[in-house]
């Protein structure tokens, strides 16, 4: 779609040659300061067709004095970015039923429009006309809509220009990560993400991309990771998305999303009611793919690492069973009390792994525990992190972008339910609280570093009739990558040298006890067990263990 903006007001908007235009009122603004179009609106308010409450539309067809042939008017609640994304969705979905291809949107007058309100439009005409077609083809035909332009005042104007700017990467992010997970778990395996992945590096050179086959993964000692594929024929596979648009020395941003193409609980096995929708376990991953298009076309000044464990969760005669003890790569064993909550384990390899690229910031995202569900609905991501400016960054960006995180806590004293009579942690803890213990036993694996957790259980996707990915939270890290591009000096910094050691130092003692207790022979050595959990795997289908 072609999105762009003029400096028009007045009787300029009323002479504007388009074939639609979209006046945003809100209830204490008003008048646009053209005639005919004030005209209109005043007739229309005093003959009781139309009240300035919230969400209300108005349609008026060849309105006298206006050359556009199509009118609408939509109600914003106030001025704000937000409200006026309601609004501009709204107008636009009364458009777009009537067949209109181009759309002028205007504010009425002394609504001041900032880069947020111009990338709020961007990102509601895109989700708007977006439609899903790739295993559908009796889809609709793609919407008519093909150009929207925001009419602005010239003190606006530079801004809602680097908004439209801005607005036209994170759309093009969003609708990546969207496909992603409407893909049915046929289509959508881990496979297919690697070439998503390895395809996004083709078409822009500033990414690069590479893709561990099992063996690399087991070599690793990721035995953690490995034990939620013993039971699918499908290979396993982890990504690594690399963006260098700062000097090397800049420590990185690292992303880690949760890639589980399909989750049917594997032997703690799922209810069949809305398993469907597990195809958006891995909406985690989604939203990584899809910030890596936005960013790689935006081009800041920082340096971006994703990290994406993938793989599916199944059951079967090799699958991890409850009770199972698997070694993590960071040394760490872990009794696996449910294998319905695998999203945790192959997440803690990849925080593990993520220590060794120095990060000035870790950020997990995941579609982690229905308990988030209970707790947030489908408003706000939930937001884990004890490290304050971390998580400050983090819900300021998704103010910016309308795409909003909620912080929940996540005390120390929560593990006391991850205790393990068999192992250094449970995989679970009890009913109570289980988004935190989650995040918690997530945090066991990022100490090292500066780390957030984002639940998006109930922002990945929507349910019902509109059942749907939503590619959220994409514009959250998006703008949160932008403000510290941004931020210059000011950006996070990794956490200071000695604090990284002592973290550091605690993992490697665990690795040496681990090896030593594995030469005694009361447990099994790390790498041999990945070894054995990646043979496990391959019983079942010796094509997939390559």
């Amino acid at each position: 779609m072609d999105f762009r903006s003029i400096v028009a007001q007045g009787s300029a908007l009323a002479q504007a040659t388009t074939d639609s235009l979209l006046l945003i009122l809100t209830p204490e603004l008003t008048e646009t300061k053209d005639p005919a179009l004030d005209s209109l609106i005043k007739d229309a308010r005093s003959g009781n067709d139309f009240e300035l409450k919230t969400g209300r539309t108005l349609y008026v067809h060849r309105p006298q004095g206006v050359k556009s042939a199509r009118v609408v008017l939509a109600v914003a609640a106030d001025t704000s970015a937000k409200a006026f994304k309601a609004a501009v969705a709204k107008g636009l979905g009364v458009l777009k039923e009537l067949g209109t291809s181009q759309v002028v949107v205007a504010p009425a007058q002394g609504y001041a429009l900032t880069a947020a309100h111009a990338q709020a439009l961007v990102v509601a005409a895109s989700d708007l006309t977006y439609v899903y077609r790739q295993t559908k083809p009796s889809a609709p035909k793609a919407a008519r809509l093909s150009k929207v332009t925001l009419a602005c005042t010239e003190p606006d104007a530079a801004a809602v220009k680097d908004g439209v700017q801005q607005g036209q990467g994170v759309a093009a992010g969003v609708a990546l990560a969207r496909e992603c997970a409407n893909l049915p778990g046929n289509h959508c395996t881990p496979t297919y993400l690697g070439q998503e992945a390895k395809r996004l590096a083709k078409e822009f050179k500033n990414l690069q991309a590479e893709v561990l086959e099992r063996a690399a993964i087991a070599k690793l000692g990721m035995g953690s990771f490995l034990s939620v594929t013993a039971g699918t024929a499908q290979p396993p596979k982890f990504i690594i998305l690399r963006y260098n648009g700062a000097p090397k020395a800049q420590a990185p941003i690292v992303l880690v999303g949760k890639g589980i193409t399909f989750d049917s609980g594997g032997i703690s096995l799922k209810p069949g009611a809305g398993m469907d929708e597990m195809k958006y376990d891995m909406g985690g991953a989604a939203s990584v793919l899809g910030t890596f298009r936005a960013v790689a076309e935006l081009k800041p000044k920082v340096n971006l690492i994703g990290l994406i464990p993938t793989c599916e969760n199944m059951p079967s005669g090799t699958a991890t069973k409850p009770g199972d003890v698997v070694t993590s790569m960071s040394g760490q064993t872990i009794e696996i009390l449910n294998t319905d909550a695998e999203g945790r384990l192959i997440l803690c390899d990849a925080l593990t792994y993520a220590e060794r690229l120095k990060p000035a910031v870790v950020v997990d995202i995941a579609t982690l525990t229905g308990a988030c569900v209970i707790a947030l609905g489908n408003q706000h991501s939930g937001l884990f992190s004890k490290d304050d400016a971390l998580a400050e960054a983090l819900l300021e960006a998704g103010k910016q972008a309308g795409d909003t995180a909620w912080r929940m806590p996540i005390d120390d004293e929560y593990a006391e339910s991850l205790k393990s009579n068999f192992a250094d942690l449970a995989n679970v803890g009890g009913r109570e609280g289980g988004a935190i213990t989650a995040a918690v036993f997530l945090s066991k694996f990022a100490k090292a570093y500066r780390w957030a957790h984002l639940d998006i259980a109930g922002t990945a996707w929507k349910s019902g009739a509109a059942k749907s990915g939503t590619g959220r939270p994409v514009s959250l890290l998006t703008q949160f990558v932008l403000n510290q591009a941004a931020a210059g000096q000011d950006a996070l910094a990794p956490l200071p040298e000695q604090s990284a050691k002592e973290a550091a130092g605690k993992t490697s003692t665990r690795k040496a006890v681990a090896t030593r207790k594995s030469a005694a022979g009361k447990t099994a050595p790390r790498k041999a067990a990945a070894r054995t959990v990646a043979r496990k795997a391959g019983a079942k289908s010796a094509g997939s263990a390559a």
